[in-house]
């Protein structure tokens, strides 16, 4: 094992956070749904969606029965609604091709729509106790920190983060998936991309970041996301609007949450093109069927 398992493995079993896709009685759908929701998503606005979620359709089965609008509409506020597209879409395969049961197997994950690479390693380690490297951003910001004695890991994960992650996945299944998620949570809770609480690391003293004096981030620049007056703005704008109706939404009422037409009507078409609307009319729209 590594001299950093130990030490982490230790920390989590006293700090992990009370997370219900974490319980013993977590369905691997469960773990699906919350992987797909936390993505880009803090874990507070992820809680009562998923609890919601999980009531309404505790199996796949019950989520592909229901019209795709409805995931969409159950999505709320989460942003990036994509990903209730992609987890009703998944839900359906899950139905038809896998009996109904989240497979357990890493190839048949990755061929779930809006299953990737993380995504499929996360489910296979967490849901079914599989040995996989599972690297999220905070896993690679405290390998970066712990390992390669650098604040913050490079915008692209690369090969070599990749060979790294590998490396340090202990060799039984049941440590490595625990492993997989004490890294994470640490990253998370304690070695965090802003203010990182280094007074209540578990390995501080064998950090090399810390060693090193905690030098700052020194690679390619790092874009930070606008968010007003932006495309994503205004498609969740309308898509709050078309959340709350329950049947189809003139185009005089979009105007009114996003007064500027040409943009406006381009967020309407890329939002129809994605599947998240549906032209119902003219100048009527609604959520799809």
């Amino acid at each position: 094992m590594s001299d950093l398992h130990r030490p982490v493995l230790a920390w989590y079993a006293a700090h992990a956070r009370d997370l219900p896709w974490r319980r013993p009685d977590a369905s691997p759908w469960s773990v699906l749904v919350s992987e797909l929701m936390l993505q880009q998503t803090p874990v507070a606005r992820v809680l009562p969606v998923h609890e919601e979620w999980l009531a309404r359709w505790p199996r796949p089965e019950d989520l592909a029965q229901e019209p795709v609008g409805e995931a969409v509409r159950a999505w709320g506020r989460l942003g990036y609604p994509r990903r209730a597209l992609r987890l009703h879409q998944a839900a359906v395969v899950i139905t038809d091709r896998f009996r109904g049961e989240v497979p357990d197997s890493h190839d048949d994950l990755l061929s779930l729509p809006g299953v990737g690479e993380y995504t499929a390693a996360a489910v296979a380690s967490f849901a079914f106790g599989q040995r996989h490297a599972v690297l999220d951003t905070n896993v690679r910001r405290v390998l970066a920190r712990a390992v390669s004695a650098v604040e913050l890991p490079a915008p692209s994960l690369s090969r070599a983060e990749r060979e790294l992650a590998a490396a340090l996945v202990p060799d039984d299944d049941a440590t490595a998936a625990a492993w997989a998620v004490a890294v994470m949570e640490l990253g998370a809770l304690v070695c965090t991309a802003t203010d990182p609480k280094c007074a209540d690391c578990p390995v501080a003293d064998r950090c090399g970041w810390w060693a090193a004096g905690r030098p700052a981030y020194a690679g390619p620049p790092r874009r930070v996301q606008r968010w007003d007056g932006t495309d994503r703005q205004c498609r969740g704008r309308l898509m709050a609007v078309l959340r709350e109706s329950t049947g189809p939404v003139p185009a005089r009422r979009l105007a009114e949450v996003w007064p500027d037409g040409p943009q406006r009507q381009r967020c309407l078409d890329s939002l129809v093109a994605d599947g998240l609307a549906t032209a119902a009319g003219r100048d009527l729209y609604t959520l799809p069927d």
